[in-house]
């Protein structure tokens, strides 16, 4: 993709070149698919690419930081006190503003692949960014779907001072491998070191735990995550259609008694209500991750990416550990235009 370095206005139906550059470049879509994505011929998804080249949006990378999502991230940093937030472009051609409800649960499934790929690029673009400023650095790393699309674009990264460590368990009740555990990619795709922390995301009971807890490889792996420099970090919502149901990390019992006691979402280890607060629940006794306090002491980054985990997020940010943001275009939109107490 060829960088032009002449000036160039962009036209007035910028914001659908963009999304029709992410959708073709990023997504991976044929002209076709973006057409239909996008409601429009397959000869104007041509002439939107082409006119994305010439305007210099298309380089090696797509450029994302754009006026619009500029006071967007600015409206959230402010909303939730935090020090940064990084947004993609919105790919849909709709926002609260056009639509009172969130599209349907297999609309909204069929989106998150892409907002996970587009959050995964802006994720890997700040990662390059602090490895370049400190080599040796320590991060803590949760897993999760978009966890795993970050080191996915982290080419060219060379880091072997860097450390990369679990800041949760991750192993099922049945001890298979996990297989969104990411430590290891980001490891071979830096040169780096991987720390992995060798035991459940959940004990079957608290005594379980305090065995986990007492063995030396968990306790020099987790000594370590407490020192991070800072934490990157995904979460999920509570429900049947969390990561953490479908993979049998939580019982159907399980789950039910996390939504009696309130929890609208989880974030490294510990399940959270809609005012941010930890909710009063047996299992958060029982899973293994960073304590609370080292969140609150360090820098936590979180990735945010799909319109269905919109309630989640907003429950999340009021917790107040969340230093940093880094989601989606179009859940920003609907973070940024509604209400803190509304969906």
């Amino acid at each position: 993709m060829k960088e032009t370095n002449r000036a160039y206005e962009l036209p007035g139906d910028s914001e659908q070149i963009v999304r029709a550059a992410w959708l073709y470049h990023v997504a991976g879509n044929t002209q076709e698919q973006t057409a239909d994505l996008l409601g429009i011929s397959r000869v104007k998804v041509n002439r939107l690419l082409a006119e994305a080249r010439e305007a210099g949006i298309v380089k090696i990378s797509i450029e994302h930081r754009f006026a619009r999502m500029v006071d967007v991230e600015e409206n959230i940093r402010r909303r939730y006190d935090l020090s940064f937030c990084r947004t993609t472009p919105p790919l849909m051609s709709y926002s609260p503003s056009r639509r009172k409800t969130l599209p349907s649960r297999a609309k909204l499934e069929m989106e998150s692949p892409i907002a996970r790929r587009a959050v995964g690029i802006v994720a890997a673009e700040l990662l390059r960014e602090r490895l370049q400023a400190d080599e040796n650095c320590v991060i803590g790393v949760g897993w999760g779907r978009t966890m795993a699309e970050v080191p996915n674009h982290l080419a060219g990264v060379a880091k072997p001072g860097a450390k990369f460590v679990s800041a949760m368990g991750s192993l099922t009740r049945t001890s298979a491998a996990n297989l969104f555990e990411v430590v290891y990619q980001f490891a071979e795709r830096t040169g780096g070191e991987g720390h992995f922390l060798p035991v459940p995301f959940i004990a079957n009971t608290i005594a379980d735990r305090q065995i986990f807890m007492s063995q030396r490889i968990f306790k020099e792996t987790l000594a370590l995550a407490e020192q991070a420099s800072f934490y990157m970090a995904t979460f999920g919502p509570c429900d049947e259609h969390s990561l953490l149901f479908k993979q049998r990390y939580l019982s159907g019992v399980e789950l039910q008694d996390l939504k009696r006691a309130g929890a609208v979402c989880d974030c490294l280890g510990k399940f959270f209500d809609a005012n941010g607060k930890v909710v009063q629940s047996d299992v958060n006794q029982r899973t293994l991750a960073v304590d609370l306090e080292h969140l609150f002491e360090r820098e936590v980054i979180l990735l945010c990416a799909g319109r269905e985990k919109l309630q989640a997020v907003k429950g999340l940010l009021r917790a107040g550990f969340v230093k940093g943001l880094i989601i989606d275009g179009d859940t920003a939109l609907w973070l940024s235009e509604t209400r803190n107490e509304g969906a």
